[in-house]
């Protein structure tokens, strides 16, 4: 067969695209990027070589990351902050059959795995702002935002098992930390008492202790054996 290169996988086998970023969040200014994330299908038969296909794909558009989709899964299920947000965009650009399989999915990669997830995580991009905050006087504003963003986004999911990564009515006083409106005191304040709330939640959430991994593989094995038999891998 044919071997697709790395931009002719995410041309060719694209199962799912969406808008991330700002424009996802409704944080977005006149100012702000388009980020595009997508998850793309390898032909299994390019599995068999030595050489596998790459896990993932950086472009080829300007602000374009794509996932091959087991990689994409197993990030899911390690509740990945960046990929479950992906998985829930309301700006869907393409979903064929299997992207839409996918998509009805989404409640099997949720668990409160997300929890801990989000603890990591958080705890390292703050670590990073007080690191800017002691060298330069001010942390990165908009990455004190989206930190506070994805804070009270945790907490939602905890607390009602959804997750929604649109801001709503937050959205202006999110956006006056991004133009540093607030005081960083006030900005680590709301953080330490996000991340209190977030461990309450945990304790009482009506997310499953695991994900549903043993449904994701049967997705995941019967869109490998479809590929599989497609012609060309097409």
């Amino acid at each position: 067969m044919i071997v697709p290169g790395p931009e002719a996988l995410v041309r060719d086998h694209t199962v799912y695209s969406c808008v991330m970023g700002s424009r996802a969040f409704g944080l977005a200014t006149e100012e702000s990027d388009t980020d595009r994330r997508g998850v793309f299908l390898a032909p299994t038969p390019l599995f068999w070589r030595f050489e596998k296909p790459p896990t993932h794909v950086d472009g080829p558009a300007p602000e374009q990351f794509s996932w091959e989709l087991e990689r994409f899964c197993e990030l899911a299920l390690r509740a990945n902050p960046n990929v479950l947000e992906c998985l829930h965009s309301p700006l869907v650009e393409h979903a064929d059959a299997v992207g839409r399989e996918l998509l009805a999915l989404r409640g099997a990669f949720l668990s409160r795995r997300a929890h801990r997830s989000l603890v990591r995580y958080a705890a390292s991009q703050r670590g990073k702002l007080e690191a800017d905050v002691r060298q330069y006087g001010a942390p990165r504003w908009k990455h004190a935002m989206h930190l506070l963003r994805l804070l009270a986004s945790g907490l939602d999911l905890l607390r009602t098992g959804e997750l929604v990564i649109e801001v709503g009515a937050a959205r202006e006083e999110l956006l006056a930390v991004k133009r540093g409106e607030v005081p960083w005191p006030e900005v680590e304040r709301r953080m330490t008492r996000l991340a209190e709330q977030n461990d309450e939640a945990a304790q009482h959430s009506p997310l499953p202790p695991e994900p549903d991994r043993a449904r994701v593989e049967d997705f995941l094995i019967r869109t490998r054996r479809a590929s599989a038999s497609w012609p060309d891998g097409h």
